[in-house]
């Protein structure tokens, strides 16, 4: 019986390089289907997940799960590493996202220690350097659980409007292709779409239509600069009621034509 390895796809990214196509790339709302460790060893910029943002500074670590809406500021003076586990790994992580500021720095080290582990593991050709690889991962795991228990959480207290956000992420995220717009959104939320611009507002700074176009255009620059589909059929994908209308509202939030984006990626 074939045993399937704990760290699926596991891989270990410099922050830096995560924007190299484009600061779209981290900074727009998405999700994406594996979880992710964010460590910060230098600068600062601010963070938005499930439609709550915040600051990071150096030595901090956010865990973000497979699937929940993020994005964040990372510009030049930003770096880190960024360990994406994989899809279905078996890794024991947090079910919710996590924002840690690691003030002991013997836990700084640690972290330090175990990311060139992993990544020396990876990219050696020793007998059994996947075993190690998995073994090290599962370390991290245990690192930031421990992290979890007793450092300084930075994640605010969750009250009626800071869930309100997070249902309407989460809810975005499994609907923002089918058109709805944010009345549809906030009906079947419960509330005006006056009450849930507000509460985004207040939690992130960016009212509800931001956030749902970012996702939208977000996921057509994906499509745009990674397939060869039709501009067309990308804007039927999303959602939006012609190609026309999807053309106008790439070019007011992008500056370019989808057509422009392409060549130009």
């Amino acid at each position: 019986m074939t045993v399937p390895s704990p760290v699926p796809q596991v891989r270990l990214v410099a922050i830096p390089r995560l924007a190299a196509g484009g600061r779209w790339r981290v900074e727009a709302m998405r999700s994406l289907s594996e979880p992710c460790l964010l460590w910060f060893t230098k600068g600062q910029g601010r963070i938005t997940i499930s439609g709550m943002t915040r600051g990071y500074t150096a030595h901090n670590a956010i865990f973000i799960p497979a699937g929940v809406m993020h994005g964040f500021e990372a510009g030049p003076q930003v770096f880190g590493s960024a360990v994406f586990f994989g899809r279905g790994t078996q890794i024991a992580l947090p079910k919710a996202p996590l924002h840690l500021r690691i003030r002991d720095v013997h836990s700084q080290q640690e972290v330090n220690i175990l990311l060139d582990s992993i990544l020396r593991e990876m990219e050696s050709e020793t007998p059994a350097h996947d075993r190690a690889t998995e073994a090290y991962v599962g370390l991290l795991g245990v690192w930031l659980e421990r992290q979890a228990r007793k450092a300084e959480p930075e994640t605010p207290r969750p009250d009626a409007t800071r869930r309100l956000v997070a249902r309407y992420t989460a809810l975005l995220e499994r609907n923002f292709r089918t058109g709805m717009g944010v009345g549809d959104f906030a009906a079947a939320l419960g509330v005006t779409p006056t009450h849930l611009t507000r509460c985004c507002n207040i939690a992130c700074g960016r009212p509800a239509i931001a956030l749902l176009q970012d996702r939208r255009i977000f996921e057509a620059r994906k499509l745009l600069a990674e397939t060869r589909l039709p501009v067309g059929r990308i804007a039927g994908q999303l959602g939006f009621t012609s190609p026309a209308y999807f053309t106008r509202a790439f070019q007011h939030l992008t500056g370019k034509s989808p057509t422009a984006f392409r060549r130009a990626t």
